[in-house]
């Protein structure tokens, strides 16, 4: 604990600090203040909300797991299972990659689908993305190989699902998609990215004049550099007044001024400009609070590019979606629904702690095994006695 002779020193040098940084507060005010034209009334509009989610890795807590396996699954909102795969960082990469092609080397997965849609010639997920390890290097230096390769793997297989979603399916009514993230991603290699937002694109035209139906794409991101750093100014200058849930559009320039990185925020519309092409955005943001209340949260959304003129109405489907948010407010159903589906817990998470406990004890001679049985009984937080 700190002294009370240290708490006021503390304070003396937190108050200097704020005092001598004042003008980067002042600063951001100035900056939000541009956005105040732009704020814009959300009404609620109905059609079908859809979203996918993967499951996180990182809620597994399996016991007695050398191999740290992951689960990659998918679901949607409706709690139908799009896809679901077992790996460890250990796998071997050239058999994954196969495993998304039949003998004939057709696709017979979403991610193989993906990747001959957009032309991944050697058919090896190291192609696709840069961060996924040749298969040589696995088998040969596996203390060399990092394990967050599965993280990356996981993001391609959702991204693939959400793809073939769109361009290989068709849609009864109008459809609002919405991703579990910003629409951005800099896992793909080279420009491959920007070529499948661009066929998603493509897609939803084909699906707007062939079928006469409308589908829109966003994503929602949990968390937000760019709302971190604006959010007391917005609050402080009243950007988004109370009374109706609003939106306002979010400009590259201030979402640079966020990111280590300026390249996360340069769009189609920046690179038209000049500079360097958009590789990793396909989305403009906008800061969107479904409330009517200024307490009430405001998120960071990514509407497609090619769907900007139609805001409004976006945001009105997600905002009749968003009403009913549980358990938390304000928040669309869909994507809280699919994160439900998407849990692997329970009932689930014990079926999987059983197998990789078999899986593992398979593996030792006879006399061994008993080692693992008994280990079985001491399974738990030892630490959490303390509570008892």
């Amino acid at each position: 604990m700190l002294n009370p002779e240290d708490i006021e020193s503390v304070r003396e040098a937190i108050r200097s600090c704020a005092h001598a940084d004042g003008r980067v507060l002042d600063a951001l005010c100035e900056e939000v203040r541009t956005l105040k034209p732009g704020v814009r009334v959300i009404r609620p509009r109905t059609t079908t909300a859809v979203s996918l989610v993967a499951s996180d890795g990182g809620n597994n807590r399996l016991e007695f797991d050398p191999f740290l396996f992951q689960m990659v699954r998918v679901v949607d909102s409706c709690g139908k299972q799009l896809c679901l795969d077992v790996v460890s960082p250990t796998t071997d990469t050239d058999e994954l990659s196969r495993k998304q092609f039949d003998e004939n080397h057709r696709p017979v997965t979403d991610l193989g689908f993906l990747m001959d849609e957009l032309g991944v010639q050697t058919h090896h997920l190291h192609s696709l993305s840069p961060m996924i390890p040749l298969g040589t290097k696995v088998r040969e230096e596996p203390e060399k190989v990092g394990t967050s390769w599965v993280q990356v793997y996981r993001d391609l297989v959702e991204w693939a699902v959400l793809y073939r979603l769109i361009v290989d399916r068709s849609f009864g009514t109008d459809t609002l998609i919405v991703r579990d993230g910003f629409l951005r991603s800099k896992v793909f290699a080279g420009d491959l990215f920007v070529k499948m937002m661009q066929r998603i694109e493509q897609a939803i035209e084909r699906i707007r004049v062939e079928e006469k139906r409308n589908v829109y794409l966003v994503g929602l991101a949990k968390h937000s550099k760019v709302l971190q750093r604006y959010q007391l100014a917005m609050a402080l200058e009243h950007v988004i007044p109370g009374g109706e849930a609003r939106f306002v559009a979010i400009p590259a320039e201030l979402e640079a001024k966020a990111y280590k990185w300026d390249e996360w925020a340069r769009g189609r519309g920046e690179a038209e400009t000049g500079g360097e092409a958009a590789k990793y955005k396909a989305g403009q943001m906008y800061f969107v609070r479904f409330g009517s209340r200024v307490s009430d949260p405001v998120w960071t959304i990514d509407l497609l590019e090619s769907q900007v003129n139609r805001a409004q109405e976006v945001f009105g489907y997600l905002l009749a979606d968003a009403i009913n948010g549980f358990p938390v407010p304000y928040y669309p159903r869909c994507l809280q629904s699919a994160h439900e589906h998407a849990q692997v817990v329970g009932f689930d998470a014990t079926i999987m702690q059983h197998e990789v406990f078999e899986a593992v004890r398979n593996l030792l001679p006879e006399h061994r095994r008993p080692i693992l049985d008994r280990a079985q009984l001491d399974v738990g937080d030892v630490s959490e006695r303390r509570f008892g």
